[in-house]
């Protein structure tokens, strides 16, 4: 059986009506009802047809749309529906098969055409209606960023972020109404940033770095320092080691067990884009701290759960990998792995003997590959210098199959 389409989500830009193709303008002029926020409606008001505003709250919304089959519908947003709109989100509710897409030129098109900048060499992202500190993992030397904002606040947050970090002298544009005709431009710098800007905009920045900025890359190994920790942490080497065999993808969901500050789970949202991670802690000063690392260093959705594992397992979306850092049983494993999804990663890291024994035991009964990893650092002796061995951490990894 066929699905024909019923609703159409329509993209406008600031120049309205006259910006449409013929063939959407026609779906638009036709439509019985429209759907949209108020600068949609008012981009569209020579149509005759029913309006209906954004619902409120905004969750509310499918179940409005889904009340529109029958008639000849069409939502409107800014740009592209498919690109940082809410177009994925209805595609995710109704069959796709339903509806047609018009996109228009989007906010990132028409800002990297006014920058002179080559779209894929840049960053696109996305704080309009989320934590304005996930950016701050893309603040790289040299990188280009665009930026969709939440509001007027916005570049100023992140010119406060850059600045921060020692990228004070980053360029900063704001671009309000692109395509339409009260298009507005400012530029600046990061730390002297002090324009007052219209609320719907969309931010370039050019990172620049100074000689002491502080340098946090997206593979995993950031610096102890950058986190506080009570002591008890996943170190530096022995944590790049344990995220690689993670494996970080788009999207994935990662289970940190005794998560202590965080720094795991921190590592794994950064490497890979839109990466999720639920920590489990029953220490309140170790998830505090965790949520501190998480915004200072560019992770806000860091999930953070008080409990004891296993039974603070019960109810957690399946993930795709699973850090076994504390609180290590032979319950705990069977639990995550139960859970654990197929091609699933489980690493678990012991520094006791008796973890380490347990570890040993599981390997025998589960596979994978154990290994032990050791670091020595260098740090003075007297007037010299020496080799100061850090504690031996015992590593099982295994994927599910």
């Amino acid at each position: 059986m066929t699905t024909t389409p019923w609703l159409h989500v329509v993209g406008i830009g600031e120049d309205g009506l006259d910006g449409l193709v013929p063939a959407t303008r026609a779906v638009v002029e036709a439509a019985e009802v429209i759907l949209g926020g108020e600068r949609h409606h008012a981009l569209a008001e020579a149509v005759q047809a029913e309006r209906i505003a954004w619902p409120t709250p905004f969750d509310a919304m499918i179940e409005t749309i889904e009340g529109l089959r029958g008639k000849r519908a069409v939502i409107l947003v800014t740009g592209d529906p498919l690109w940082f709109s809410v177009g994925a989100r209805i595609g995710r509710a109704i069959d796709p098969a339903e509806i047609v897409y018009h996109p228009q030129l989007s906010a990132f098109q028409l800002a990297s055409a006014r920058m002179g900048w080559s779209l894929p060499d840049v960053e696109t992202l996305t704080v309009h209606g989320r934590p304005v500190e996930q950016m701050i993992a893309f603040i790289q030397p040299d990188a280009r960023l665009l930026v969709l904002t939440t509001g007027a606040q916005t570049p100023a947050q992140i010119a406060a972020f850059l600045t921060e970090r020692g990228f004070g002298q980053s360029k900063l544009t704001v671009l309000a109404a692109m395509g339409g005709k009260d298009e507005l431009r400012f530029d600046g710098v990061a730390e002297s940033w002090d324009h007052e800007v219209p609320a719907f905009n969309t931010l370039a920045v050019e990172c620049v770095a100074a000689h002491d900025a502080a340098l946090l890359p997206r593979v995993p190994g950031l610096a102890d320092s950058l986190f506080q920790s009570d002591g008890t942490m996943t170190k530096q080497e022995i944590r790049a080691a344990t995220v690689a065999k993670l494996m970080p993808m788009r999207g994935a969901l990662l289970w940190d067990i005794g998560c202590g500050c965080g720094s795991v789970a921190i590592e794994w949202m950064r490497a890979a884009r839109y990466a999720r991670a639920v920590g489990i802690e029953p220490r309140a000063d170790r998830r505090a701290m965790a949520g501190a690392n998480a915004l200072a260093l560019g992770t806000p959705k860091l999930e953070l759960v008080d409990g004891s594992v296993p039974a603070a397992l019960d109810g957690l979306a399946a993930p795709d990998a699973i850090f076994i850092g504390g609180g290590l049983s032979r319950a705990t494993f069977e639990a995550a792995w139960a859970a654990l999804r197929p091609l699933g990663r489980l690493v678990a890291n012991a520094v006791t003997l008796e973890s380490e024994a347990e570890l040993i035991a599981l390997h025998r009964d589960f596979g994978g590959d154990l290994v032990k990893l050791m670091v020595h650092r260098a740090e003075p002796v007297g007037r010299l210098t020496g080799w100061r061995p850090g504690m031996p951490v015992t590593q099982l990894s295994l994927v599910k199959r």
